[in-house]
């Protein structure tokens, strides 16, 4: 299985060729999930704007998502962002680290931009566990981020866990077919004891989960699927954790169905081989006809065949 990483390549390969040798540039380009990005050098060839435009910008505004931006970002983070996109970042390549893992921790930084905007919601029901567990309060709001056409993110916090449900719609039957093969492997999985410790993970088809009943909108179809994630303090309480533990839990969605579609791949490429020696076979069968030679009274040859 490839992990795929929380960081935009695009992003950390030119920031890092640019600080090592600036130019003019103008580039936009498309990540996971639909989410827009624009790189470019409006003013010089030092100064770089990088601006992105994500879908649910409006919902994780409302969770606290430029907080988290400005204490990323400080000074690089502009209130006023770029036409057409959400979020902003001015970045002077002469005020950049100096060559080492200095600068590559900063690069890696821009890099996660989109990891960092998403990142609100988790750390908001991160909060809010600690405060219903201490209060002894049941669970707080459902903060929903619909970040494609059909499909979201559902969290809640409760007092003693906090409930990440993705909806996720499949659009062929054999990937409602290979997502059910992965999911069960997510819950035999954790029967290891080597792994105990991991997130529960549920998973149900057309039907909601309970957390989500009576939420406005949810559609009723054989295409759409429910993945709970069940985490509990241990997975969160550390800071390096709780970071840890977003930045794999948003990439899940689109490991699900990368997967699936590597999955599909190989099963095709699987049955061309198997096609092409089944053909070989059928060469290999084929009858020759025999060439018999005949010759008349005065010698004369004559074939037949």
């Amino acid at each position: 299985m490839i992990l795929l990483e929380p960081f935009n390549v695009v992003i950390q390969t030119t920031l890092a060729e640019k600080c090592v040798k600036p130019s003019s540039l103008d580039v936009q380009f498309v990540d996971f999930d639909n989410v827009r990005f624009h790189l470019s050098t409006p003013d010089r060839k030092t100064q770089l704007l990088l601006s992105m435009n994500i879908r649910c910008w409006d919902e994780l505004a409302q969770y606290g998502a430029v907080d988290v931006l400005r204490r990323e970002y400080g000074s690089l983070y502009l209130e006023t962002p770029e036409p057409d996109y959400h979020v902003s970042l001015a970045i002077d390549i002469e005020q950049a680290p100096p060559e080492g893992e200095t600068r590559d921790a900063f690069i890696n930084s821009i890099a996660l931009l989109k990891r960092n905007a998403l990142a609100a919601p988790f750390e908001q029901a991160f909060r809010e566990q600690k405060q219903l567990e201490s209060s002894g309060s049941n669970q707080g709001q459902l903060m929903q981020m619909h970040y494609r056409d059909e499909e979201a993110i559902y969290v809640r916090a409760s007092a003693d866990r906090v409930t990440v449900i993705f909806s996720t719609v499949f659009r062929e039957e054999t990937d409602r077919i290979f997502g059910k093969v992965f999911l069960q492997e997510f819950v035999d999985a954790r029967r290891l004891p080597t792994i105990q410790n991991a997130p529960q993970v549920l998973y149900t088809n057309r039907d909601p989960p309970l957390e989500l009943r009576g939420v406005p909108g949810l559609k009723s179809s054989e295409d759409i699927g429910y993945v709970t994630f069940v985490l509990f303090p241990r997975h969160f309480s550390n800071p390096d954790v709780a970071s840890s533990t977003i930045s794999h839990i948003q990439l899940f969605r689109d490991y699900l169905h990368y997967h699936i579609k590597c999955s599909k791949a190989y099963m095709h490429s699987r049955m061309r081989h198997r096609v092409s020696e089944f053909q070989k076979v059928l060469n290999r069968a084929k009858t020759e006809v025999a060439v018999t030679e005949r010759k008349t009274v005065s010698g004369r040859s004559m074939i037949s065949r």
